[in-house]
């Protein structure tokens, strides 16, 4: 039996799954948890996967790696490999301010453009701008700019800083793929190439590809990979594929296909789809992003999904089980309640200040069912609102899949059938991003990409009830 093993380096944890080749197979599983924040030492993250491997057997017997991991976070790295400050995660909101100033500066019409996105403060290049106006000493310092799973993928082939590697700190060995480079906001789908004028606006020096050898002191930016090339290997010969951001992990691992539109419930929440033809919405709603198999994601992301819940769940003092059962005693609509979930700002609609905020409150309608199913309904109406965007950008569903831990709860699933107006199916759950990230190993190690079988838990029908949306609507409008 020949092995394979994908690793998903999330916000959260890190999951690393071996599966048999052939079948697709699950064999054995490992997970460790990541430190909470906005910003953490991606030692942390090194730490993880080498536990979370460890904890799934080791990779003696296995025979080729890949790391899907959580996008966008900013990873600068001085020119001896170490890390200069803590990484700026996706959910780092900060760089406000510097995304709209980019904007200004180029256009938001010449950013679609050029890249296939707009500036958000959730993207590298605006991370990128927040370092060089706040911190110049540490922008002076950087000498390659990396990913998370691009830093991850570098460090398991045996480079680091000195002392803490086999192989030192050869920042040229930095390698990425298309799905992450693409949400940098200065790497484009459509062109396949980085846009080196837009790094610069973005830190103030000038940046060069990995491997060029060209532009004296410019900043080092991973060399891309295609979709079935190997980053190389690590020290023991555990072939390294060439890993991806974990949207197109998960789209991978689910064998998504045209017609697939996937709707993520994680941490943040993401609605996308495999296409053909990339996207450049000027609006900045859907992100044209890049997948890991040569095609394009276009895509929109939500600040607050899962968190949602568990927040409410807190401040009603139930679990999740409870939260789901309270909610499936009340009504559709919520009894006119509803919770707009901004909690943490919003990355769509783009409002990074904006706040919660509950309506339609009355002595009647203020009861513990009524909030466990507005919350549900307000964190699944935000997801609606990017189907409707992806839709308005050409793509055409036949089914939506609902992924991520919440879609195993019975009350969203129910919700998702009355919220969406496509049928919906439930995938059994699973690892996806982490099996995304098998079946790039699998892909890379035999130049063939498998077709595994994904198992269906829940398939439901159409049940739309409007007025959930419509009040959804009315509330943060």
């Amino acid at each position: 039996m020949t092995l394979v093993a994908g690793v998903d380096s999330s916000t959260q944890s890190c999951k690393v799954v071996v599966r048999d080749l052939g079948t697709g197979e699950l064999v054995r599983s490992g997970r460790a948890a990541h430190p909470d924040g906005t910003e953490v030492d991606p030692a942390a993250w090194w730490s993880a996967l080498q536990e979370a491997i460890a904890a799934a057997g080791g990779l003696d017997d296995v025979a080729a790696i890949s790391v899907a991991g959580q996008q966008h976070g900013m990873v600068v790295l001085d020119a001896q490999g170490r890390v200069i400050r803590d990484a700026l995660l996706w959910n780092d909101t900060r760089s406000a301010q510097a995304a709209r100033d980019l904007i200004d500066e180029v256009g938001a019409e010449e950013y679609a453009a050029r890249v296939g996105v707009v500036p958000v403060a959730s993207f590298t290049a605006t991370k990128l701008r927040w370092l060089r106006d706040a911190e110049p000493g540490n922008a002076a310092r950087v000498a390659a700019v990396a990913l998370p799973h691009d830093w991850l993928t570098w460090r398991l082939r045996g480079y680091g800083p000195e002392g803490e590697s086999e192989l030192g700190p050869d920042l040229e060995a930095l390698t990425t793929d298309r799905s992450d480079a693409s949400g940098t906001a200065y790497w484009g789908a459509a062109s396949g190439a980085y846009d080196f004028d837009l790094f610069a606006r973005a830190l103030g020096r000038s940046g060069r590809e990995a491997g060029s050898r060209a532009g004296g002191d410019a900043v080092i930016l991973p060399r891309v990979l295609g979709p079935s090339e190997s980053a190389g290997r690590t020290p023991s010969g555990v072939l390294v594929g060439p890993g991806a951001g974990d949207n197109a992990g998960a789209a991978l691992g689910l064998g998504a296909a045209d017609g697939d539109v996937v709707v993520s419930i994680g941490t943040s929440g993401t609605v996308f789809a495999v296409t053909d033809a990339p996207i450049a919405d000027a609006s900045g709603t859907v992100a044209g992003f890049a997948d890991a198999s040569g095609l394009s994601l276009p895509l929109i992301a939500t600040l607050n999904a899962a968190r949602v819940l568990g927040s409410i769940a807190g401040l009603l003092s139930v679990d999740h089980d409870g939260l789901s059962a309270l909610a499936l005693s009340a009504e559709p609509g919520s009894g006119g309640v509803v919770l707009v979930p901004y909690f943490e700002g919003e990355r769509t609609p783009n409002l990074p200040d904006a706040k919660a905020s509950i309506h339609g409150l009355t002595l009647a309608s203020t009861t513990p069912a009524n909030l466990a199913r507005a919350a549900i309904e307000g964190m699944l109406c935000g997801l609606a609102d990017g189907l409707d965007a992806v839709r308005a950008a050409g793509v055409r569903e036949r089914r939506i899949l609902l992924i991520g831990g919440a879609a195993q709860n019975p009350a969203v699933t129910q919700v998702a059938a009355q919220v969406f107006d496509a049928p919906v199916e439930v995938p059994a759950p699973g690892e996806y991003v982490a099996d995304g990230g098998a079946v790039q190993a699998a892909w890379a190690l035999t130049g063939t990409r498998p077709s595994w079988t994904v198992e269906t838990s829940a398939a439901l029908p159409v049940d739309t009830r409007p007025v959930i949306r419509a009040q959804y609507a009315a509330a943060r409008a």
